[in-house]
């Protein structure tokens, strides 16, 4: 019986003070197609004991029609829920999967591997710490291997894992493993990982995984699930406070108070803060839950703050500390990766959400896509689907933003087709722009004439009765 079972029979309220205060680790699985991501996540809940019996009973219900192994059932059903995932044997939506051990808790997403479904992988790694980046031991380094990796990079992530797997179906070869691992780390040189661990697994034998291989004794390393229970990431979390405005609370005439999950930092009654754009200075008068009020608050948890002074703040605006503020303008460097059919195009305005902040802007400048197999820049003159690329950003008005490298939860945003209001872009704030470096476009009335309703909606039927007149929006 392990420490955890022995605890739940002496002491329930103990056992789960304990599991409150673990940490929490925000883990991806990648790769190329079907490189094992989801049998690597089934495996891992079926070897620590994290199955329970009416689940593991449908998956060998379902393994009758879905298998795709010569196992007795298919660990991969745990995750691939969807029909269509279960005929092709694929990944086609992140699936989230929650998991604890003695050491730590954990939420793991099972992302696709098709290109042609980069957007939810780049969603799923938009809130990870750590990666696990699968490589088929039969197939080497993928391209979808590589340009994984490169968004992982651009999303901040410092920390990947890369399991080469299937090495049962290499009869255990060590030096296919040691090829592999020469050909990744040439590739990760320009990308911006601080900490990279290789290991040899079998996700359909175990080997690896949760307990250490008796076929592949010549690895000394640790396994899978003891690398994710070490791994430090808490060096990676900004310190400064922020907290954006999501909702403002007023269920009658004494209380005012300001909803938001707190982005990172920590804060305390009676602290000082700013409020963005106004720049009014105020203190933290309480800090509110569901559960009751707290002494201190901080980065993940979600919280009302009420105020001493009656200042104005609303839906969007940032609360932060005076001597640590974030900038605050409307031009700004980004990178972006381009998730639609349609290419983004320098004269198109768009919706830009800038964690609760909603503005309009567009790109008034592509300085480079990259070469996700060399990852060469590029000139282009607009982003396709699934390209990367780096872009000057014009929106019309301030918005509150750390660099990305240095906050990830203040430096990211998404960019919505404004007819559609389908997501069509994520951008990762780089550095921040004076008025004078959009000069030189502001000098373009393409780039900067914002369309009225009636003007998108006719863009609209244009684009999508006449294709073959190009991609150049109409003005009235």
């Amino acid at each position: 019986m392990t420490t955890s079972s022995n605890l739940i029979a002496a002491d329930i309220e103990e056992y789960l003070q304990v599991h409150e205060n673990k940490d929490m680790l925000r883990v991806l699985t990648c790769g190329s197609v079907d490189d094992g991501k989801s049998t690597l996540i089934g495996r891992l809940l079926f070897d620590s004991k994290m199955i329970f019996e009416d689940q593991m009973a449908a998956i060998v219900k379902d393994s009758k029609r879905f298998n795709t192994t010569d196992e007795p059932f298919d660990l991969a059903l745990l995750v691939d829920g969807l029909q269509s995932e279960r005929e092709q044997g694929i990944t086609i939506d992140v699936a989230y999967r929650y998991f604890t051990t003695e050491q730590r808790k954990f939420i793991i997403a099972d992302t696709p591997g098709h290109e042609q479904y980069t957007r939810n992988m780049a969603t799923g790694a938009s809130t990870c710490d750590l990666a696990i980046i699968l490589i088929d031991a039969r197939h080497g380094v993928q391209v979808q291997t590589k340009r994984h990796s490169f968004i992982c990079s651009q999303l901040g992530i410092k920390h990947v894992i890369i399991a080469i797997n299937k090495m049962d179906a290499v009869d255990y070869d060590q030096a296919i493993y040691q090829n592999i691992k020469k050909e990744y780390r040439e590739f990760a040189q320009a990308l911006s990982f601080s900490d990279i661990r290789f290991v040899p697994i079998s996700a359909l034998k175990g080997d690896n995984v949760v307990n250490e291989s008796t076929n592949m004794t010549w690895y000394p390393g640790s396994t899978l699930l003891k690398l994710l229970n070490t791994v430090s990431v808490e060096q990676d979390k900004s310190e400064s406070f922020r907290f954006q405005v999501q909702y403002v609370n007023r269920p009658n005439l004494d209380f005012r108070g300001f909803c938001g999950t707190i982005a990172s930092g920590e804060i305390r009654v009676g602290d000082t803060v700013v409020a963005l754009p106004s720049n009014k200075e105020t203190r933290i008068k309480s800090i509110v839950t569901f559960d009751g009020d707290l002494e201190k608050a901080s980065a993940g948890q979600a919280i009302t703050l009420t105020l001493e002074d009656e200042i104005d703040v609303g839906r969007g605006d940032m609360l932060v500390r005076p001597h640590d503020k974030p900038h605050s303008l409307s031009n700004f460097e980004a990178d972006v990766v381009w998730m639609t059919e349609e290419p983004l195009c320098v004269d198109r305005e768009y919706a830009i959400k800038v964690g609760s902040k909603s503005v309009y802007g567009y790109a008034d400048a592509i300085n480079h896509k990259i070469d996700v197999n060399t990852l060469e820049k590029q000139k282009a003159q607009q982003l396709e689907l699934n390209e990367i690329g780096n872009c000057h950003f014009a929106v019309t008005e301030p918005v509150q933003f750390d660099p990305y490298d240095v906050n990830r939860a203040t430096g990211a945003f998404i960019i919505i087709d404004r007819l559609t209001n389908v997501t069509v872009g994520a951008g990762m704030i780089r550095n921040p722009l004076s008025s004078n470096s959009a000069a030189k476009s502001a000098s373009n009335p393409s780039t900067k004439h914002s369309y009225s309703e009636f003007e998108l909606e006719m863009n609209a039927l244009v684009r999508k009765h006449f294709p073959h007149w190009g991609s150049k929006d109409i003005s009235l």
